[in-house]
């Protein structure tokens, strides 16, 4: 269960400041709030189930396709520790940063609001989510686990993207609300604070990508 609770955790916390859905809601409110009620809810759905498939698909793909172009799967967790760790710095110094574009979104976007563009991609989950993603799944244990703890990290991590997946229905869900609510100065802590847990988990992958290399070249 240690594994288990473990993975999520780890998904979770990586993953949530990334995608930040809290900040993502006023856009997504913004691009919306022409649309019947009913209408924004089935879209609000729609994003996090694409969110999700995005998410998992680079979480379980990513590793092994970086793999089969010959790059050693404990490389992969130390360029992808530095990526975690990079942008979990940013959320932390700068004055303003996320996954989400910085620009206005164009008239024509805005008129043709879809569920996967722009409101999956790139306004929810963009290339910085899917190298967290991508980080993460290079984390997972390999060799010298039972095949239960290997079943068990991947379930703890399914069910962190899961959780980040509702989290993402429940702000767009409630978009109007929560931009009332939260303001802007309440997303900016929640995203500080978050901020240094991130970078925590990317000096993780960066040290245990280290400890596989080295114990990889230490057998050779």
């Amino acid at each position: 269960m240690h594994t288990l609770a473990a993975a999520f955790l780890v998904t979770f916390a990586a993953l949530f400041p990334i995608v930040n859905p809290l900040e993502g809601a006023p856009l997504f409110y913004v691009l919306t709030r022409e649309l019947p009620q009913e209408r924004q809810h089935v879209l609000a759905r729609q994003v996090a189930f694409n969110g999700l498939a995005l998410l998992l698909g680079s979480m379980v793909l990513g590793p092994w396709l970086l793999v089969f172009f010959g790059i050693e799967l404990p490389v992969v967790r130390i360029a992808g520790g530095l990526v975690v760790t990079s942008l979990g710095w940013k959320l932390l110094s700068q004055e303003q940063w996320s996954d989400h574009p910085s620009h206005q979104v164009p008239q024509d976007a805005m008129a043709r609001a879809g569920a996967f563009y722009p409101l999956t991609m790139p306004l929810t989950v963009g290339p910085g989510s899917m190298s967290v993603a991508v980080s993460i799944g290079s984390r997972k244990p390999v060799s010298g686990f039972s095949l239960t703890d290997f079943a068990l990290y991947g379930v703890g991590a399914a069910c962190g993207l899961v959780a980040v997946a509702i989290s993402i229905y429940v702000a767009y869900r409630f978009a109007g609300n929560l931009s009332r609510f939260l303001g802007a100065s309440g997303i900016e802590v929640l995203v500080r604070l978050s901020a240094f847990i991130l970078m925590c988990i990317g000096i993780e992958f960066l040290w245990s990508g280290y400890l596989a290399l080295k114990a990889a070249h230490e057998i050779n």
